[in-house]
C-alpha cells in the first residue's frame, strides 16, 4: 500500500508541476521549439529546473544499497543505438512538434478539461495498442 501511496504522491506532484509549468500548454511548447519565429525560451527554465530538483536525489539513490519502497533498483542496462530507437525518437519527435503535446503532460492536461487532451489520450492510447500489435506480429515472422 505504501508503494501506491508513494507513485500516487509522486504522479501528482509531478502533474501539478506540469499544469504549473504550462507544459500541459501545447501553444507554449509549440513556441519553444519555433526557435526560427517567436521562440519562447520558458521551457528550458523548467526543464533547468527540473534537473536541478532531480540531480541531488540521483546522487543519494546511488549511495543507497536499495530503494526505500522496492527491492532493488529498476536501471536499465541497454546503451546501444539502434534503428528502432531512432525511429521511435523521429516518430515522438515530429508527433511533439505537430501537436505541442506530450505523453506525461497529456495525462496531466485531461485535469485542465482542455478538448485537445481528450482527442490526444484516446488517439495515444490507440498508438500504444497498434505499437503493441505490431511488435507481435513482426516477433511471429
Amino acid at each position: 500500500m505504501a508503494v501506491i501511496l508513494a507513485a500516487f504522491a509522486c504522479g501528482a506532484l509531478f502533474g501539478a508541476g506540469l499544469v504549473v509549468s504550462r507544459m500541459t500548454d501545447p501553444a507554449v511548447i509549440l513556441a519553444f521549439l519555433d526557435v526560427a519565429g517567436n521562440w519562447n525560451p520558458t521551457l528550458a527554465f523548467v526543464m533547468g529546473g527540473g534537473l536541478i530538483a532531480a540531480v541531488p536525489g540521483f546522487v543519494l539513490a546511488r549511495r543507497r544499497a536499495k530503494p526505500a519502497l522496492a527491492a532493488d533498483f529498476q536501471i536499465p542496462t541497454r546503451r546501444d543505438i539502434d534503428g528502432r530507437l531512432l525511429i521511435g525518437s523521429a516518430i515522438f519527435g515530429l508527433g511533439w512538434g505537430l501537436a505541442g503535446i506530450c505523453p506525461g503532460p497529456s495525462i496531466a492536461g485531461l485535469a485542465t478539461g482542455a478538448t485537445a487532451f481528450f482527442v490526444f489520450v484516446p488517439a495515444m492510447l490507440a498508438g500504444f495498442a497498434l505499437h503493441a500489435l505490431a511488435e507481435r506480429v513482426l516477433a511471429r515472422k
